[in-house]
Order: C-alpha cells, then structure tokens, then sequence
C-alpha cells in the first residue's frame, strides 16, 4: 500500500517526447516512496476555477537522490492541455504516491512487458528492478502509429529482446501487441507478464497469458475522479482470493491488479452474481 505525501512541487522540465510530453517534478519526500505502478494525482489550476479534479499519471521514474519524480502525459483533454503549457519553475500541488504496486518476483525471473502507446510508463522502473535482482526482461511495445510509441529506445537500452508492432506498419511488425505475444513469452521463457495500456489490449494479453498458464499483472487505465478510494468512480470487478466476486477501486486496490482475476467482459457493468449485486440495482 502507498503512503502519499501532499506537495507543491516544481517542475524542473518540460518537455516534448514524440507525441507526448515528459514532466519533471522536484518535490521533497516524494520519490523515496515510488514503486513501479505507483501513480502520481496533479492539480491543474485554471482562473475560471473550471479544473476541480486532479489528473492522475503514472509515475515512470523517481529519483530520490534528487527528490524528482517524472510522469509522461498525453494531450487529451483540458486538464492535460492546461498542463503541457505550464513552464519550468512553476509549481503543482501533487499527491503520491498513490494506489497498488506491481508485484516483482522474488528472486531473478524472466518477465516480459507488454504496453499500448505511453502504458509502457510504468514498466520501466519495474523492469530495473527485475533486473537489479538477477532476472531478465523482454518488451513489446505497441501502438496504433509509430508517433504514439514511447520508450522503443529505453527498452532497447535494458534488453535485446525488444518487438515493436504498429497497427498501421508503419513500424516494426504491423498488427497489434497480441500478435507476437505467446511467441514471444516462449523464446524467452517468461514466468509472468506485465501488461500496462488500453482496457482492450489489457484483456487480449490476459486471455493469451491464461492460454499459455503464465501469470500476468495489468495496470489498468480507469477514470478516476478523486484518486484516494472516496468517490467510487474507477470501479471495475474483479474476482477475490476467497472467489468473490466484487467491485473493487482502481485507485486504492489497483491499479494493478492480477490479469486472471479481472473481469474484462463485465467492465462498465454489474454482474447478477457480484457481491452486493442486488442492493446495487443488478438483475
């Protein structure tokens, strides 16, 4: 579990990255807390006061040493745009770190990463840490087009075991993630695979994951309106060690979660047999 610290933190860079855009934050205690998967929650002010909500991102590095942390973002909507215009030397009042960790092996494992477009954020820090402590890593890294790729170089600089896939070939083998995914998981013996990225690509990875009985771990991507497990917007269900069934928060009890254990057909919905069901309008 994450123990988050609330800071005005200053941004020491900001930058474009391909499509996206790399944001570095000082701010005391922060980074020192960081796992892989952990996120950080933004609050972007705007004059008008319209910006209530914070904006949460993954956190793909933290450097204690230095007190930063670094999220990428993408520009899609207000808040991200508000963002992006911001400059060096202005401060951001930001929360983390927050919600589940990814879950690393113990001792040396071989572990393949698997992401969609800028879901790849997470895995770097996790792949460090996996091979700090005598395993290996592979990636795929996949995306629609080859501007919205990121960290094609960063896996490459950890592994030789690195497949790029572009939905439009423009890139690498054309087709999505799932293409080279089992052929992959074999040449390199994988144990288990993290998979960080769309909803729909998460299930695809999941479905061949439990195909080939490797264990696999996914950081979902859920809209979350509070990011501390108050407001019950970022729910999706997910079945218990105990074989309940229930709504669980992205935010608190994930955002990673053990991909055999999420429900993906039931996203957006309330299964009749979810814990809890009835009193929640469930048919």
């Amino acid at each position: 579990m994450a123990h988050p610290v609330q800071r005005q933190a200053e941004i020491v860079e900001l930058s474009p990255v391909g499509a996206y855009h790399r944001l570095v934050l000082r701010a005391e205690g922060i980074a020192g807390r960081v796992l892989p998967g952990h996120f950080a929650a933004l609050a972007v002010d705007r004059a008008d006061g319209s910006l209530l909500l914070r904006r949460p991102f993954f956190v793909h590095r933290a450097d204690p040493a230095e007190d930063t942390i670094e999220v990428v973002f993408a520009e899609v909507g207000a808040g991200t745009r508000a963002l992006a215009r911001q400059r060096v030397g202005d401060l951001v009042d930001v929360v983390a770190p927050l919600g589940t960790a990814f879950p690393v092996p113990t001792g040396p494992a071989s572990a393949l990463m698997v992401a969609g477009g800028y879901g790849s954020v997470p895995l770097f820090g996790l792949a460090d840490r996996i091979t700090e402590q005598g395993g290996s890593v592979g990636f795929i890294l996949g995306a629609a087009s080859a501007d919205r790729l990121f960290g094609v170089e960063q896996a490459r600089a950890l592994t030789p075991d690195v497949l790029v896939t572009t939905e439009d070939g423009g890139y690498g083998i054309r087709g999505q993630v799932t293409l080279p995914l089992t052929e992959a998981m074999r040449a390199i013996e994988a144990r288990v695979v993290y998979a960080s990225g769309p909803t729909a690509m998460l299930r695809a990875v999941a479905e061949v994951c439990a195909n080939e009985e490797v264990r696999c771990f996914t950081a979902v991507e859920q809209t979350m309106a509070c990011g501390v497990g108050v407001c019950m917007s970022c729910v999706l269900p997910v079945v218990g060690e105990d074989g309940v069934s229930r709504l669980v928060r992205s935010c608190v009890d994930g955002p990673c979660f053990d991909g055999s254990r999420v429900r993906w057909k039931d996203f957006g919905t309330v299964p009749p047999d979810l814990e809890g069901a009835a009193a929640m309008g469930g048919h």
